[in-house]
């Protein structure tokens, strides 16, 4: 690569660039230049890799060409060239933005292998900024996390659409993050400072929600004291998002499918066109498809907004992005609660894993916020998450539930005292049994490793092992007896 590197020298003095440029134009492809003029002349006219510059050039300065070079577009790799007695200058220059310096009298074998450094540095650091963007590409997208399968079309089409007017329709599961696809097509759509205006269609009455979208004229209907600006005009210029799209009436429909193909509203008791600028995009946790069908939903709309349809997948899905997310989470309500980081133990991963998450990545954020704010070990474990992910179950009534955590997933292999579900008996005291019992099996009966799995102290876990003892020994003792007593009846 350093064959085809460009240096810009630059010095007043002639034989001193006249001589680098000898030493140099065999690894380099080398200009030089006497004045700052030149310099950036050259510059601006084909951006060089390095500019090798002295500090004094005749009445300028060499530090002011290097202020100038690095504001260009594409701006070199600067190095200061400096007598002994300027080196506080020179230092002064790196803080500014220069690479590193060398002092007069030059060692040409020095300059040469600074500049092959400098441009590693670059190359490196290049390398460094592609493979961030690449990760970035990969699993993340304006904060929505995924690497699994079923995100790559989500990302794809995002990425595709985005840019475009294209109306979408993002359908998926209550929880699945509609709002964040919608934020994410708004910022990447070319007009990012415009507004971002959201409309939760569910949580009005069809009065109101056509006053909201469209505004009211004074005196429309009883209350109506002054004008009101609706939302598609507030939008103008930028994005209105239309959540829980398949709520609205019958009479909001018809305004609503003459604004998207007309790009024109009236207010409510108006009757004065009013052109809008506005990308629409709808959300619904139903199957839209589904009630046109049924005939609750015109077809004609569902026409206009489904340009585009982005499906997003339930958590139950997509598990394998739970890591990801898991430690985006603890880190974000970590820090929102006033408390430090605190990663997830090996084993509160895998309860997190064997639930089903009817609540989708809403409920494992609410999850992890439990921990976090429950935790007071190194790790996030076992017995900081919320009860109803150990045994399986939902907390809502009707809500799928999850397939409940054994001690064999627990405990990565161990033989504990069976599968946790829903309808069991949920014994705090076994549950817990199980899984200290799991955890000692997985560790080969190392008790400071199963402290770690477990998200407790040692002294914590040995205290639990001696309780375990007693009640062991209580009941077989209780059972002996039992047994006599039996005996002598007979």
């Amino acid at each position: 690569m350093t064959s085809q590197a460009t240096v810009l020298i630059v010095d007043d003095e002639k034989h001193t660039r006249e001589g680098l440029r000898l030493s140099l134009e065999e690894e380099f492809d080398v200009y030089v230049a006497g004045s700052t003029t030149e310099a950036l002349e050259i510059l601006k006219g084909d951006p060089m890799d390095v500019m090798l510059t002295d500090l004094r050039l005749g009445g300028e300065s060499g530090m002011d060409l290097i202020e100038k070079a690095l504001k260009l577009p594409h701006p070199p790799i600067c190095i200061m060239m400096t007598a002994y007695g300027s080196v506080d200058t020179a230092v002064e220059a790196m803080k500014r933005g220069a690479y590193d310096f060398v002092t007069k009298p030059l060692n040409l074998d020095e300059v040469e292998i600074l500049i092959k450094r400098a441009l590693k540095s670059r190359t490196l650091e290049r390398e460094n900024v592609e493979l961030k963007k690449q990760v970035e590409r990969k699993y993340s997208i304006e904060g929505i996390l995924g690497q699994s399968e079923v995100m790559k079309p989500v990302f794809e089409i995002i990425e595709q659409v985005a840019p475009t007017r294209a109306t979408v329709l993002i359908e998926g599961e209550s929880g699945t993050g509609k709002e964040l696809v919608a934020r994410a097509l708004h910022h990447l759509s070319g007009r990012p400072k415009a507004k971002l205006v959201t409309v939760h269609c569910a949580a009005l009455a069809p009065n109101v929600l056509e006053s909201e979208l469209f505004g009211h004229e004074k005196g429309s209907f009883t209350g109506a004291m002054d004008r009101r600006i609706g939302r598609f005009e507030l939008a103008d210029g930028g994005t209105l998002f239309l959540d829980e799209i398949g709520e609205i009436d019958a009479n909001v429909q018809v305004k609503l499918l003459r604004a998207l193909g007309e790009q024109t509203i009236e207010r409510v008791g108006g009757s004065k066109p009013i052109k809008v600028d506005v990308r629409v995009i709808a959300a619904t946790n139903k199957d839209l498809a589904a009630l046109v069908q049924e005939g609750k939903f015109r077809e004609d709309l569902f026409w206009r907004l489904r340009v585009v349809q982005i499906d997003l997948p339930p958590l139950r899905a997509r598990k394998g992005d739970i890591p990801i997310l898991a430690e985006s989470f603890l880190k974000e309500l970590a820090a929102l609660n006033g408390k430090p980081y605190k990663p997830l133990s090996e084993d509160a991963l895998q309860a997190l894993l064997a639930y089903d998450w009817p609540g989708n990545v809403r409920e494992l954020r609410t999850a992890l916020e439990h921990g976090v704010v429950m935790c007071n070990t190194p790790r996030v474990g076992l017995r900081h998450l919320p009860q109803y992910i150990l045994s399986g179950g939902s907390i809502l009534p009707g809500a799928s539930s999850g397939k409940g955590v054994d001690a064999n997933t627990v405990g990565g292999g161990a033989t504990g005292s069976g599968v946790f579900r829903p309808g069991d008996d949920l014994n705090l005291e076994k549950m817990e049994r199980a899984m200290i019992e799991a955890a000692l099996q997985r560790t080969g009966d190392n008790r400071t490793e199963a402290a770690e799995l477990l998200g407790l102290s040692r002294r914590t876990l040995q205290r639990k092992l001696q309780e375990m003892g007693r009640v062991k020994r209580i009941r077989r003792r209780g059972a002996t007896e039992e047994s006599s007593e039996d005996s002598s009846d007979d």
